[in-house]
């Protein structure tokens, strides 16, 4: 009895084996399912209009359903790309090459840039190894400040060097070298003038009146140190020469000159002609009696020095045994001493707007502050030899001679009336 009912166990989990099989094997191969899931293509259809239909279960092996399903995938692929226009097949191609053209010339913008930067860096490095190469003796000039130390200069000879604590910047200044318009730029960037019309300090520099930026109580020099700092007035220079950024600008010491006498005997002034105008008269004009007393009575007389004279008195011996020349034709070298300042930036009037462009990169401030448009009134450098043509060949030689080192220190050309003794 106990053997029978065992039998009738195996022979009923024997059947229940089976039919688990069955089950199974018709899972795999598609047949049924105990877990029918949503075919995507299916749902399409009936997200449609048309009513579900019932699809026999195909009779593929595991091999051939895959084999199916590859052909399935090509097909589809190929003709979803029948269905693409030739339109947008035309317009994607070019819009590609669109793109390609669009990076290209991006790039080649960003290599002219980067040429132009480079090239620029390297007239500046030109421009600072010239400085270098004269101060140092290994040009064929005489330089009288060459072995004197920046301590031995006199406080006096530093008014021309304007400190900005705020920006780290020294600029040294040259009168008749765009120097009202960079005295402007370092009012605004020290804020040392008050607007009245607003009250608050100037922030556009062609805003500030050329009358009062050459007020010499807005710009803290180096000449001022000793009545503020004392005794350390020195060591800060140094400190300061040593970390600021350093620049000024220079011009054709012959049309430089020519800009001077222009500016101050060109027209009436009365304080260049009380000054200079009348001792340059009664020296080397032959006016017989009194000089009028104002430059305007003068003027109207048609009582005025002459360039010839003007040149006259700067090499007359007995002009500076009187007084030290004036800053507007003083030379840059007695002005800025570049052998004893290690300047990091030169810039000159000949290439004024671009260099102005990349010194205010240079001193981060490009973002705060937009360099004056040019006077419109400058003095040409074509007009060089209309203004010597006057001016005998011998008297063109001594005053070479007189401003040589500002020509040799800065790169500008020997005069004609130079090259040709």
């Amino acid at each position: 009895m106990g053997t029978w009912r065992g039998l009738r166990v195996a022979f009923i989990m024997g059947s229940l084996f089976m039919i688990l099989l069955i089950i199974v094997y018709w899972d795999d191969v598609g047949g049924f399912s105990l877990y029918p899931l949503k075919d995507p293509k299916h749902e399409v259809l009936q997200s449609g209009c048309c009513a579900p239909t019932t699809m026999s279960p195909p009779q593929t092996t595991p091999t051939s359903r895959a084999h199916t399903t590859s052909s399935s995938i090509v097909s589809t692929t190929a003709s979803s790309a029948s269905f693409i226009p030739k339109e947008a097949a035309q317009e994607h191609t070019e819009e590609g090459k669109g793109k390609q053209k669009h990076a290209q010339r991006k790039e080649e913008t960003r290599e002219d840039v980067e040429m132009e930067i480079s090239a620029y860096d390297r007239e500046q490095e030109a421009r600072k190894k010239r400085i270098d190469d004269v101060c140092s003796g290994k040009e064929d000039v005489e330089v009288p400040e060459r072995t004197r130390p920046f301590s031995q200069i006199p406080n006096r000879e530093l008014d021309h060097l304007i400190v900005d604590d705020t920006h780290q910047i020294i600029y040294c200044y040259v009168p008749k070298v765009a120097c009202t318009n960079w005295k402007r730029v370092m009012v605004v960037l020290s804020q040392s003038l008050i607007s009245s019309s607003s009250g608050k300090p100037y922030t556009d520099p062609e805003a500030v009146p050329a009358d009062l930026v050459h007020n010499s109580t807005l710009h803290l020099t180096f000449a001022k140190f000793w009545r503020r700092y004392g005794s350390l007035s020195r060591h800060l220079m140094a400190l300061k020469l040593q970390h600021y950024t350093k620049f000024l600008f220079v011009r054709d010491p012959f049309v430089r000159l020519i800009s001077a006498f222009r500016n101050k005997f060109g027209r009436p002034n009365q304080d260049f002609y009380r000054q200079f105008g009348s001792v340059m008269l009664r020296r080397y004009g032959n006016v017989s009696g009194d000089l009028p007393e104002t430059a305007a009575e003068a003027f109207k007389a048609g009582i005025k020095p002459t360039f010839q004279q003007f040149i006259t008195y700067l090499l007359d011996p007995e002009t500076e045994k009187e007084s030290i020349f004036n800053e507007h034709w003083r030379q840059v070298y007695r002005l800025c001493h570049p052998c004893q300042v290690k300047y990091d930036f030169i810039g000159k009037l000949e290439t004024l707007e671009t260099d102005a462009e990349h010194l205010l990169k240079l001193l981060k401030v490009d973002h705060l502050i937009r360099f004056p448009s040019g006077a419109q009134n400058k003095t040409a450098a074509s007009w060089e030899r209309d203004w010597f043509a006057q001016i005998p060949i011998s008297t063109q030689r001594q005053l070479y001679k007189l401003y040589e080192l500002d020509f040799e220190l800065f790169g500008y050309p020997k005069p004609d009336s130079v090259l040709h003794q």
